[in-house]
Parts: structure tokens; C-alpha cells; sequence
């Protein structure tokens, strides 16, 4: 495929929603990039980052001795104390916050590095960037922001406040900067709107503090949760030498169709033999009506042994949904970096959201994808669109085109009608979902009414 040039003027759309601002021209090509190529690309984005000291991993080092990609400017955080340093960390706060389900998960990839480079909560100067031009202040490509919130008035500059969440001391905050947002600036510019329908919008603006908070964040433990989120470290620490890394992200429970876009995208013409495809759902908070991240981190595991594929890599991603489309792309990116990715899946809708009156979009069916596929090369990766394929009585799944063009009949199940069908324990089609994964939800589905009957 002939190389393209794309910028952010290639997709206007885009940069009249969220304030697109860059005028540099990035040159996609389906050619893959020599491994060495990408860890030069990583290590001049991050030469110009100013940070402050940090324990961190070298990951030009790091990048060297295991064949992956720089994380995100050029150095994967580690920002967990040791333990003798830990004690006298709790005893300098003079002040504490209850985290909010959102905030913890925060906190824990700014801990592992997750967020890289950010080494705490963002200052007001980075916040603004972000903001204005999905860039921190010394020009890194970042998607959202990352801040701490509150109401209170006491909480002051200089304040060493500890961070806890359900019992467990997650870590040390320096107040280093605290302001007052323009949260309707806030959510046009990251969300493409200021409208309450927007869930995000409305976490912001109803959710969120009055105040927004900056500084350093030391670690003390990471939340206990039900399903194990492995740090980028580990993450990596398990991926093969010198090949392609493919992320898939999802937020529900994988079907058929799901699979079969993973699959197939690591046969796709930018993807090299051998490649790996990292299987990275989100785990924490997501909308209000999607599945409890407990069982969809069931439905992942059943499913994992099910497949049973050496080419698939699984891990669970404690990262608050903010369903912001193409800026959330970014931030997914960037996040999937930091594990080690050096392809990102994105599909049609890519983290999109309908109003909650009138079920409109929000985004267009393709603002994430080609926003993506824009800042792709400054971030020394590639996206691999995923393929819009369907099920067909006499191929099984190929895709729409091909179905089209040979004139085969199409299956179809909505999600509406999977989710009536799942309730009545009516049987589901094998062709549409994984039978391991059904008998979960169906077991999910028979806990959730014995518990509602036990509290009438």
C-alpha cells in the first residue's frame, strides 16, 4: 500500500471537535519500521522532556536488553517506594483523601507506570496543554487529563496529603499546584461537547471537585482488586524479543466477531510474522450500564483457556473509562506503549458514546480511528484498522465487502436481543459467542437475583 501523508488537517472533523492544533505532516506507511527505527523515535520524543526526579526504570536500557519499544517518553515510571522509605512517607502527611473508585485507578497507573512519563497528578501548566492541544507543556503527545480533585478548602500548596481507598494506603501526594478548572472548556475541547448527556461530561462537572490538584505521588501499595492488573513492567517482562505487539482493547465481554478482529489483525500488511497480540481490557470503571468489571474479568479468563492461542498475550488494564473517542484513543495508545505495544487495534466507534436522551453519537463512526492513525507515527506506532466482518451461512465470518460482492446471507444478533436471550436462557448461537462465556454470564445473571430475592 502506497505511503500516505496525513496531519490534522487530514481529518477536519477531528480538530473542529476537540482543537486539534498541530500543523505537523506525519507520514503513515504500511511498511513496517525496523525495530531500531521506533526505539530512536521514542528516545527524541522524550530527549526534550523536562522531569522532575523520579525512581525510575531506564528504558533506553530496558528498550536494549528486551527488544521492545520505548514507553512513553523514553522512560517507564516506577514511582513505588521502597519499603524502609515507606513509614516516614505516612507520618509527613498532614492531611488525607478518600479515593473515589476513578481516582484509585489513577493513582495505580501513575504508580506502575502506566502513565508514563507522568511522575504524579498534572501540574496546571500541563493540564492547560493537554487541554488546549493534547499535549503536556513541554510538547509530549498526551490524550486526557490526569488530576486529583476536590472540594475541600483546606487543602493547601506545600500539604503532603495521603491517599487511601477502602482501607489501603495507596500513596503520598504533594500539593505542589492547586487551581480552579474551566471544566466547559474542559469538556469541549476533550470531549467534542458540553453537554451533561455526555458521560464524561457529566463525571466532570457532577462527579468531580471544584478544585484540580498537581504534584508528586510516591506509591505504597496498590489496590487489592478481585482480578490481577499486572504492571507495564511485568507486562513486558513476558513479551517475546523484536517482534510486533498488537493491543486489543475492550470494555465488555469478547464474542465471536470480537475474537476474529484480533485474530486476523495479526495477519494485517503492517504486521510482521510472529507478531503477538496483547488481549488489554479495562477492568475499572466504565458506564453505568456496562457489565461489572468482576465478570467480565471471568468472561476474559474462561475465554483465555478456552483459546489457548501462543500468538495471544492477557492482562487487565485498572483504567477509568472516559469514553472521549479520539482523544481517548491517544490516551489508550499512549497507555498500550507503556506495555509494550507497538500496533494498536481501533475499530469503528473506538471508545465512542450516544447521548443519554436522544442516543445520538457523540463522535463519528471513524473521528477515533483516523485521529489515531494521525498521531500514530509521533508515538512510533501503528494502528491496524480492524476489519468490519460478519457471519454468513455458507463461509462462516469474512468480510462485509466479500459477503456483499458473493452475495451470502448474513447472520445477525443484536446486542439487545444476545442480552433478552442470555435472561430467558434461550440458547445462544456458537457462531455468535463462546460457550464458556455464557455459561458466566448466565451465572453471573442467576447471582444477581438471588441476591436481589435475599434483600426483598
Amino acid at each position: 500500500m502506497a505511503a500516505q501523508a496525513l496531519s490534522a488537517a487530514a481529518v477536519p472533523v477531528v480538530a473542529a471537535r476537540l482543537s486539534v492544533r498541530s500543523t505537523q505532516k506525519a507520514t503513515v506507511s504500511a511498511a513496517r519500521p525496523s525495530m531500531a527505527t521506533r526505539r530512536a523515535a521514542g528516545r527524541t520524543i522524550g530527549a526534550a522532556a523536562t522531569r522532575r526526579t523520579a525512581v525510575v526504570v531506564s528504558a533506553a536500557a530496558a528498550t536494549e536488553r528486551a527488544g521492545l519499544i520505548a514507553p512513553h517518553g523514553d522512560k517507564l515510571v516506577n514511582l513505588m517506594l521502597p519499603a524502609d522509605k515507606k513509614q516516614a512517607a505516612i507520618d509527613s502527611c498532614n492531611k488525607t483523601i478518600e479515593l473515589s473508585d476513578r481516582n484509585a485507578c489513577d493513582v495505580e497507573l501513575l504508580t506502575v507506570g502506566g502513565f508514563s512519563p507522568l511522575e504524579g497528578f498534572m501540574q496546571e501548566a500541563d493540564y492547560q496543554s493537554v487541554v488546549e492541544k493534547h499535549r503536556l507543556a513541554n510538547g509530549l503527545l498526551f490524550g486526557l487529563p490526569v488530576v486529583l480533585d476536590t472540594d475541600s478548602e483546606d487543602i493547601v500548596v506545600g500539604d503532603r496529603v495521603l491517599l487511601t481507598y477502602q482501607g489501603q494506603n495507596l500513596a503520598v501526594f504533594s500539593v505542589e499546584s492547586k487551581w480552579r478548572p474551566n471544566k466547559p472548556l474542559e469538556a469541549k475541547n476533550c470531549y467534542g461537547t458540553t453537554s451533561i448527556e455526555h458521560p464524561a461530561v457529566q463525571m466532570i462537572s457532577m462527579e468531580r471537585g471544584k478544585y484540580y490538584m498537581g504534584g508528586a505521588v510516591q506509591g505504597l501499595e496498590l489496590p487489592t482488586r478481585v482480578f490481577p492488573c499486572e504492571s507495564p513492567a511485568e507486562v513486558r517482562s513476558k513479551l517475546p524479543e523484536g517482534v510486533d505487539v498488537l493491543a486489543f482493547q475492550c470494555r465488555n465481554p469478547i464474542h465471536r466477531a470480537h475474537y476474529e478482529l484480533f485474530i486476523r489483525a495479526l495477519d494485517a500488511p503492517n504486521v510482521s510474522e510472529g507478531a503477538v497480540c496483547l488481549v488489554h481490557p479495562t477492568c475499572g470503571p466504565t458506564q453505568d450500564d456496562d457489565i461489572p468489571g468482576i465478570v467480565r474479568y471471568r468472561t476474559y479468563e474462561v475465554l483465555a483457556a478456552e483459546a489457548n492461542n501462543p500468538r495471544l498475550r492477557w492482562a487487565y488494564l485498572p483504567y477509568s473509562m472516559h469514553m472521549a473517542g479520539p482523544r481517548e484513543a491517544i490516551q489508550h495508545m499512549i497507555i498500550r506503549k507503556n506495555y509494550g505495544c507497538t500496533h494498536f487495534i481501533i475499530g469503528r466507534d473506538m471508545a465512542g458514546s450516544k447521548s443519554s436522551l436522544s442516543g445520538e453519537d457523540f463522535y463519528g463512526a471513524y473521528d477515533a480511528q483516523e485521529f489515531a492513525t494521525a498521531c500514530a507515527p509521533e508515538l512510533g506506532m501503528q494502528t491496524v484498522p480492524s476489519l468490519n466482518i460478519t457471519y454468513t451461512e455458507e463461509k462462516g465470518y469474512v468480510t462485509a465487502d466479500v459477503a456483499e460482492r458473493e452475495g451470502l446471507h448474513k447472520l445477525n444478533l443484536s446486542g439487545t436481543k444476545f442480552r433478552k436471550m442470555l435472561r430467558g436462557g434461550e440458547d445462544i448461537p456458537e457462531w455468535f459467542a463462546f460457550k464458556s462465556v455464557v455459561q458466566v454470564l448466565r451465572e453471573s445473571i442467576a447471582e444477581e437475583a438471588a441476591a436481589s430475592s435475599d434483600s426483598s
